[in-house]
């Protein structure tokens, strides 16, 4: 018997399944972690200051199709969890939870963007001072996993998703309109108006499946969007309210149950999400690393100083005003989520790639984007300084 088992273990095919197996699980890992997008980011600064000639071009060569094009189905998926999040029973729902981290959003974005305007004037680079809302950009997902792993089953998961979802939304409704490539036609309004009505009547008609809602309504705003000037990154954001919701409660990132058309379909849109964002990273993460400059100080110090500093006052005032802090959160556990909401390299990333041209300013500015990745470790060390979660004396 053990002769019998050793030689099935041993057969090609079995190998082969094993390894089938293994490489699935590697990359489901990598995906449920959103790792794909700061691998093809370091893949990227690899390549741009190794042959920094094929890298540009291949990075203008296909910067037009994962940014503009790509990267509308990110922030449909994103969309599509912060509605359900919103929903009665939902993760955000009730008016206790996302009050104090509405205000928590406006004093980071005011930290960050004083730090970051204070610190170009008094360098007299003014021409840095156009790249201001890139501050207001946090990476939800890192400060999720950052804060599962230190504050797990806490208020503050909800708490810092709320805060850097308002924090992004502001951001993009600054970005939005000012895409410097694209240039105004008319009859955009008109197709935004169908895609919507056209949407409103596959809602009514019950037609339960996402493809229709993307591949046309999706298309009509996409084409409304770009004639209108505005960044068709965005154009999928006015359909996703149409499609079919359910609430999402704590795990606002976790992989949900494929036990219905809703779920496979989030299961299906997940993945594809997470190659764009590979490509994302890709395309856009290298830079030149000597060309960091007074942007990337200017960055660092927004995202790192500015934003934590700003998110701790505001929620001091009102919680001096008579808001209350999440569940299980004191003043110790706040600075770690501060601190977890420093990072900003995706949102950052789109920013910067939204109202700068290819160019020095935005080199410095990236390099300082990626570097607020170390915000992440901020929160840890902070975390371990100060006893909180997971670091907590037993």
């Amino acid at each position: 018997m053990m002769r019998s088992h050793a030689a099935t273990a041993a057969h090609p095919r079995i190998r082969h399944q094993a390894r089938r197996k293994a490489g699935h699980g590697a990359l489901t890992l990598l995906i449920d972690r959103f790792l794909l997008l700061p691998i093809g980011a370091v893949i990227a600064l690899v390549w741009a200051n190794t042959a920094p000639e094929s890298y540009f071009h291949f990075s203008i060569s296909f910067g037009f199709v994962v940014n503009e094009i790509g990267m509308a189905f990110f922030f449909a998926l994103l969309t599509q969890e912060i509605v359900e999040a919103l929903m009665p029973h939902g993760a955000l729902h009730s008016w206790r939870r996302w009050s104090l981290a509405l205000i928590g959003a406006a004093g980071g974005i005011a930290g960050a963007t004083a730090v970051y305007l204070g610190f170009v004037y008094y360098q007299y680079e003014t021409i840095l001072a156009t790249g201001w809302p890139i501050v207001c950009a946090v990476d939800v997902a890192v400060a999720y996993y950052t804060l599962k792993i230190i504050l797990p089953r806490t208020g503050a998961l909800p708490f810092v998703l709320l805060l850097g979802i308002a924090t992004d939304v502001f951001g993009i409704l600054v970005v939005a309109p000012r895409h410097p490539v694209l240039e105004e036609h008319a009859g955009g309004a008109a197709l935004l108006v169908g895609a919507l009505g056209l949407a409103a009547l596959l809602r009514v008609l019950h037609v339960r499946t996402f493809w229709p809602y993307l591949a046309v309504c999706g298309t009509l705003s996409w084409l409304a969007f770009f004639r209108e000037g505005l960044h068709p990154a965005f154009a999928l954001v006015p359909i996703v309210p149409f499609l079919r919701h359910e609430p999402r409660r704590l795990d606002l990132f976790a992989d949900p149950p494929d036990d219905d058309a809703t779920h496979h379909f989030e299961h299906e849109w997940n993945v594809v999400v997470q190659l764009i964002l590979f490509l994302f990273g890709l395309v856009n993460a290298g830079v030149l690393l000597q060309g960091y400059d007074s942007g990337t100080w200017a960055v660092m110090l927004a995202a790192l100083v500015g934003r934590p500093l700003g998110i701790l006052a505001a929620v001091g005032l009102a919680v001096a005003a008579g808001l209350h802090l999440p569940h299980r959160i004191g003043w110790r556990e706040l600075v770690v989520l501060a601190l977890a909401s420093s990072t900003s390299c995706v949102f950052g990333l789109f920013f910067a790639t939204g109202i700068l041209s290819i160019g020095p300013v935005l080199s410095q500015l990236t390099i300082g984007v990626l570097a607020t990745a170390a915000g992440a470790l901020l929160a840890f060390g902070a975390a371990r300084l100060l006893r909180v979660g997971r670091f907590a004396a037993r």
